[in-house]
């Protein structure tokens, strides 16, 4: 099941969907949730503070989704999986896998080739990141997911250590190609539900918080 949220305050989405992780059963649908969320850096649980370099006004929510230091805004497509792992037969590995994957093949369809770097996930155009991963899993069953580069602010990215690297810059889409973010969110989506096996059924109500 897909929900498209529009923007969204960070906080509320992240309690959303922690809730519905929590309370969700052995029956409950899997589903996927697309947004572009108010400016905010997020801190992951391996987050160190000295990769936090100017935030100024824009807030710092501390998740707990895994990885450091990143930022979302407006521009950059944010894509949540909300998944029985166990019931899908995968674990983290090929869960990550298979989002770096998708994220590569969206790219490719836009003629970028991407890469991965050792130790430094996300995914890659030559020295720049473009795409972000962090996830959490909880009794099998993931939430958090990835984020998506694609016609955003960049600035704020200079205020920290993105993902807690120091020598790589970040890019977007749009630096390489003119590509509406609507086209990009609908190939992004199908690549993902494609790759795990996912049905794209959309309910008329976006998740209460």
């Amino acid at each position: 099941m897909v929900r498209q949220l529009g923007q969204t305050p960070y906080g509320q989405t992240f309690e959303a969907m922690r809730a519905f992780t929590h309370s969700r059963t052995s029956t409950t649908q899997d589903e996927v949730w697309l947004t572009e969320h108010d400016p905010v850096f997020t801190q992951g649980q391996a987050g160190q503070a000295e990769h936090v370099l100017n935030p100024g006004s824009i807030p710092l929510i501390q998740s707990d989704r895994g990885g450091q230091v990143t930022y979302h805004g407006p521009g950059q497509i944010t894509l949540y999986l909300l998944l029985d792992l166990r019931r899908l037969g995968i674990g983290v590995k090929a869960l990550v896998t298979g989002i770096e994957e998708s994220i590569g093949r969206t790219l490719q369809h836009y003629g970028l080739s991407s890469h991965l770097l050792p130790g430094a996930p996300g995914v890659y155009v030559q020295h720049s990141k473009i795409a972000a991963l962090g996830l959490r899993v909880s009794r099998g069953r993931c939430y958090h997911g990835l984020s998506l580069n694609v016609d955003m602010d960049l600035e704020p990215f200079s205020r920290i250590n993105p993902c807690g690297l120091t020598d790589v810059g970040v890019t977007q889409l749009s630096d390489w190609v003119d590509a509406p973010i609507a086209r990009v969110q609908q190939r992004l989506l199908t690549q993902v539900m494609q790759q795990f096996g996912l049905h794209p059924h959309t309910p008329d109500s976006a998740p209460s918080d």
